[in-house]
């Protein structure tokens, strides 16, 4: 084996690892989905990274000569990594986003709630007085 399969399988069971882990544990914007498409390319990254001549099978079926492994698997995945960290970086914003305005709208409530309390301890006292 080369060195490059044995990254591409390493990463690639971290990221199926990780994947299998936040659906376990039921975390913010793990769907099935999001794990079958997980499973389905980090799993085909760690298939092909250990038995690259599937992918001379996939290219005859495909009608592609040349079999590249090595550029395109290093590609792929590359491309596959940064995207997944971005859409787990944008969900955790949208999480953050949507915690912030709900705080805050709960703080202008109670502040809202003290001001109109205050406002009918004034009134009341002002009808003590005329009384």
């Amino acid at each position: 084996m080369h060195l490059y399969q044995f990254v591409i399988v390493a990463i690639s069971s971290v990221m199926l690892y990780l994947g299998v882990k936040e659906f376990a544990n039921r975390e913010a914007g793990q769907t099935l989905l999001k794990l079958a498409v997980r499973l389905t390319v980090w799993g085909g990254m760690a298939l092909i990274a250990i038995y690259p001549d599937f992918t001379l099978f996939i290219a005859r079926v495909l009608g592609v000569v040349d079999n590249f492994n090595a550029v395109v698997m290093m590609g792929f995945l590359l491309v596959f990594m940064l995207i997944f960290k971005l859409l787990s970086a944008i969900e955790k914003i949208e999480q953050n986003v949507s915690e912030l305005t709900r705080k805050e709208a709960l703080s202008e409530a109670h502040e809202r709630i003290e001001l109109l309390r205050q406002e009918i301890r004034e009134k009341k006292k002002e009808r003590e007085k005329a009384a």
